[in-house]
């Protein structure tokens, strides 16, 4: 499995103008190849292929004046935003067809320089790799300094540079785990757990377990507010505006990533102590439609699920979804009795046919565990196998939560 591990770059005054000038010739090379293909489907020609582009938008062009600055950058950069057009214009047809997963992706559209993000790929063919000190060497660079907040478990196969909204450089290393060293991490376990998440209490276990949600941007709210207030005052295209945003960036960051850390801690947790984990497929985007859609977006039960889907993967356990109509909160875990809908005030209730009083979001926990077949695993039968894609490694996660930092 391929995973990515991401730490904090510091680059001084020399290497962020170095960056900025990468930033700037990936985004005219991206450009270009987007205008020539729409200037060949305007015509009815076919498009240039890889090949040809690269000719034409980068040896070609470094000789002519207009372009001649594109020789201060690695060729690399370059090729790789050739790549990246390529890409989206491959998701843009699979998508028409009907073949790719997910939401309806639309054409590849022009690049801006105040885009929020920026970002340049080196792959192996660059000659880029760590030095002793431990900086990072970029060809036409320098030794950038970099926060490591823990070893790379392998050697990475690429590494990209990414500047945030926030001011911030990140890079981002590609890395191919190792599954005998994943499995000696995380041996394997009998322990089952269904998992209802909520708003009051951003996650009810199956075992009675209730982890409050920290509702991160709630508690940052104010601070957001006065920040935006004083960017809506600011002059635009001042630089007093630009502070202003940048704090803004800042401010969202800083929520971001406290969530982010959250999901994290509680999704290793979960997944190093339960072979198998049932969650409900939430329907995210309806929801956040609803009156309580900051609150959903603050909770991030998206972002969660995905951390416990390429967790599980890559360390053998199972992850069932089961579907969204499932009646959880309205059946009884005890008898199986169907109890009708229940308003969300409704915290507890007693079941008619048995007459068992029920925390209403830990008997839907219970439910979840068993729709999912998962109840009886404990006892020796196998849990239900599931193919979960991989996505990304669980950057900033340095270890498993303990007391408080779990809850």
């Amino acid at each position: 499995m391929q995973l990515r591990y991401a730490f904090r770059l510091y680059p001084d005054a020399a290497q962020q103008a170095a960056l900025a000038r990468a930033f700037g010739c990936a985004r005219v090379v991206f450009n270009d190849a987007v205008r020539v293909r729409e200037d060949a489907r305007k015509a009815g020609d076919p498009f240039p292929t890889a090949g040809q582009l690269s000719t034409r938008l980068i040896t070609e062009a470094k000789r002519t004046p207009e372009r001649s600055w594109l020789g201060d950058v690695s060729a690399v950069v370059l090729q790789q935003s050739l790549r990246d057009a390529e890409t989206a214009y491959r998701n843009f047809f699979t998508s028409l067809k009907g073949t790719r997963r997910g939401a309806k992706v639309g054409p590849p559209r022009l690049k801006s320089r105040k885009d929020a993000r920026q970002s340049v790929r080196f792959t192996a063919n660059a000659r880029w790799g760590i030095t002793g000190p431990g900086r990072l060497n970029l060809p036409k660079i320098g030794a950038v300094k970099v926060k490591w907040s823990r070893t790379l478990p392998a050697t990475p196969t690429s590494v990209t540079v990414i500047k945030d909204a926030a001011g911030r450089y990140f890079a981002s290393f590609v890395i191919d785990t190792d599954a005998a060293a994943d499995a000696i991490r995380m041996p394997e376990t009998d322990c089952t757990i269904g998992i209802d998440l909520g708003l009051t209490h951003f996650a009810v276990l199956s075992d009675g377990t209730k982890i409050e949600s920290p509702r991160f941007l709630r508690r940052a709210e104010k601070k957001l507010k006065k920040a935006q207030k004083e960017l809506s005052r600011k002059q635009k295209g001042s630089r007093n505006r630009d502070k202003a945003r940048l704090k803004v960036a800042r401010a969202h960051a800083k929520v971001a990533d406290a969530r982010r850390e959250f999901h994290h801690q509680l999704s290793t947790k979960l997944i190093s102590e339960n072979q198998g984990i049932a969650v409900e497929d939430l329907s995210v985007a309806g929801l956040a439609r609803t009156r309580l859609a900051k609150s959903v977006h603050d909770a991030g039960w998206a972002s969660f699920i995905g951390m416990l889907e390429y967790k599980a993967e890559r360390y053998g356990r199972t992850l069932v979804k089961i579907g969204r109509f499932e009646p959880t909160s309205q059946t009884c875990s005890t008898c199986g009795a169907v109890d009708g809908p229940k308003p969300l005030n409704v915290r507890e209730w007693t079941c008619s046919a048995c007459g068992t009083v029920h925390d209403r979001d830990t008997n839907a926990a219970i439910n979840v565990k068993t729709a999912a077949g998962l109840a009886v695993s404990a006892c020796g039968a196998p849990v239900r196998p599931g193919a979960i894609p991989a996505q990304r490694e669980e950057t900033g996660s340095h270890g498993f939560p303990t007391g408080n930092r779990a809850a």
